[in-house]
């Protein structure tokens, strides 16, 4: 089981140098802390507005006067939080890149905290998407799930988000058939990924 492990990992890093070895070779990948706060939200905000207006959901519900205050409120949380991983790609000197994971969140009841380990969210810059930053961070969730013996990735995608629906199936992630309702009749599919084969 560990040389399955292995293998992905050094496959993910492997897809990620040849997809453009001059991002990677400046990339490092960093635990985030309250200072990163500012640049983490707005690499979140380019994200979410960015992929959100490609699915075609109304301008006036991409975002509210105070949703910044409300992410930023948000990761401030989780960076402070003992039990969550938050880590931001730097490149050249940018946040380009933020993950966030950890146990399967509390509107989950149906998840076993003792196998599931959640992704809470990933977003790149989008003038930095296709570069294999996402590769990088993606990389650290399975790095995360190895290392507190947890079987099983969990993920909710945006159902007009075909980019990062795309994005999960090549790692390895499928639909588990559960879904959340959504912004503007549209809903939230929630996906798996098993670790042991990762």
């Amino acid at each position: 089981m560990q040389a399955t492990r292995l293998a992905c990992k050094n496959t993910e890093l492997c897809i990620a140098v040849s997809v453009s070895y001059m991002v990677m070779a400046n990339l490092s990948i960093r635990p985030a802390e309250l200072s990163d706060l500012g640049k983490i939200v707005d690499v979140h905000t380019q994200a979410r507005t960015a992929y959100y207006r490609a699915g075609g959901l109304p301008e006036a519900n991409i975002d509210t006067a105070d949703g910044a205050a409300h992410r930023q409120r948000g990761w401030a949380r989780s960076i402070e939080s003992g039990d969550k991983r938050v880590l931001y790609a730097l490149h050249a000197g940018e946040v380009a890149g933020v993950v966030a994971m950890g146990p399967p969140l509390s509107s989950n009841t149906e998840a076993d905290t003792a196998t599931v380990g959640e992704l809470y969210q990933i977003h790149v810059l989008p003038t930095h998407w296709g570069q294999g930053i996402g590769s990088r961070l993606h990389a650290t969730l399975v790095q995360y799930l190895d290392e507190a013996a947890l079987l099983i990735g969990q993920v909710e995608a945006w159902d007009r988000n075909h980019r990062a629906q795309a994005f999960y199936l090549r790692h390895g992630w499928r639909p588990t058939g559960h879904r959340r309702q959504g912004p503007d009749h549209s809903s939230y599919i929630r996906m798996h990924l098993n670790a042991v084969t990762a």
